[in-house]
């Protein structure tokens, strides 16, 4: 009798042992339970060795009860799911399922001149839009292979939540709440701007501080008509708000003249100056009220399709540092400079660490170009917009950018 019990319990040792290593992500506390099982064991071992025949039975009730337990964790931890089964692979994430579709689903304005829009052909065009095409050009080695979504500000970030668009590149604030409440991750900035209003000439205001008492014609949705808001109230003017959910009704409304003063990001100020019947009839003050970095987006969860986007944006601003552009990028073959010859592929990291082929980033700059051909052709002073660098300069040159290197 004895011996059976001892063999009883030294085979429900082993089996806790062998239970608990095959879970392979045991907790602490799953542990500790296998550890103080354990030292029940041996107690109980060293009772049965000192003890007569007759109190053997006192020791196999408590040997029963220990047993049980046994039993019981082992259950759970035969029940756990292996956390190296349960983490997905990057195989099967966002990259794998473009590459299987064959194009991008990028989420876009339903139409802010500059920045996405449809030109008369219907064709997207701008900053945001070319972006969507370098991206592309990046993952597919063809930048036609995008597929527009115009998306209101309301909408955009259940799109890209849902799954509905891969990319967000749809001027978008970066704000913390955004960056952490939304589940989603920003790539970039790919435009520095501020909030700024435009008004009509008639009035002869010179500066946002005139402002008290007029109605505001603003877009729903944005951190512009949260801005505007804290704008009045810390200065203790008053205004009337005029909602609109799209770019297009808010110029109406301030066309139409049902509010003062139109309020947005001052680039898309100068956008939407360009859809007025008579441009000349309208002015932007100097005025900027708050920071808005507008950067592209993408959902939370997938780190190589982040580090796709994310890096694709510091190419094309590598790119316009080094001096390589879409014109001379095939000449840079034979270059001796380390960082081009890192930045088109020929050495260094190359594409493996993103999931892309080697020549990922020479895709980039030969069919969309550098970050400063994209500005100035979308914006820029090439631009109906004819916005000028100022900030969104390199940072050698007098701006804010500046990319990590290529290495």
């Amino acid at each position: 009798m004895k011996q059976n019990l001892t063999s009883t319990l030294a085979v429900s040792t082993f089996a806790l042992i062998i239970a608990g290593c095959d879970s392979g992500g045991s907790s602490s506390q799953d542990k500790e339970m296998i550890q103080s099982l354990q030292t029940k064991v041996e107690t109980l071992e060293q009772q049965l060795a000192q003890t007569s025949d007759g109190a053997i039975a006192a020791v196999e009730s408590g040997s029963e009860e220990l047993k049980a337990k046994i039993a019981e964790l082992e259950r759970q931890l035969a029940s756990k799911p292996d956390d190296s089964a349960a983490a997905p692979s990057t195989a099967t994430g966002t990259l794998a399922r473009i590459q299987k579709q064959g194009y991008i689903q990028c989420g876009v304005t339903t139409g802010l001149p500059g920045f996405s829009n449809p030109n008369e052909k219907g064709e997207w065009e701008g900053i945001d839009v070319e972006f969507c095409q370098a991206v592309a050009a990046a993952t597919l080695g063809d930048k036609t292979k995008v597929k527009y979504i115009p998306l209101t500000a309301k909408e955009r970030f259940t799109a890209l939540q849902s799954g509905e668009v891969d990319l967000l590149s749809r001027n978008t604030t970066w704000t913390l709440h955004r960056d952490t409440a939304l589940g989603i991750n920003f790539a970039g900035v790919n435009y520095y701007d501020g909030q700024g209003f435009m008004i009509n000439k008639d009035l002869e205001i010179e500066s946002a501080a005139e402002l008290d008492g007029a109605a505001v014609c603003v877009q729903s949705g944005t951190t512009t008509e949260l801005n505007v808001a804290d704008y009045f109230r810390h200065r203790e003017m008053k205004y009337a708000p005029v909602v609109f959910d799209t770019n297009v009704q808010t110029v109406k409304g301030f066309e139409a003249g049902r509010c003062d003063v139109l309020t947005t990001d001052q680039s898309g100020l100068y956008a939407l100056r360009l859809n007025l019947q008579d441009p000349s009839s309208a002015v932007v003050l100097p005025d900027i009220i708050s920071k808005e970095p507008l950067g592209p987006a993408v959902r939370q969860g997938d780190d190589q399709w982040f580090n796709i986007v994310k890096w694709t944006l510091n190419a094309m601003i590598n790119a316009e540092e080094l001096g390589v552009s879409s014109h001379n990028v095939d000449d840079m073959e034979n270059s001796n400079d380390p960082n081009i010859r890192r930045l088109i592929g020929i050495d260094g990291p190359k594409g493996k660490g993103l999931g892309l082929n080697d020549d990922w980033s020479y895709q980039v700059i030969k069919q969309v170009g550098n970050y400063g051909e994209s500005f100035e052709r979308t914006v820029g002073m090439s631009s109906p917009l004819k916005i000028k660098r100022g900030i969104n300069a390199l940072w050698n040159d007098g701006g804010l950018l500046y990319a990590p290197p290529m290495r």
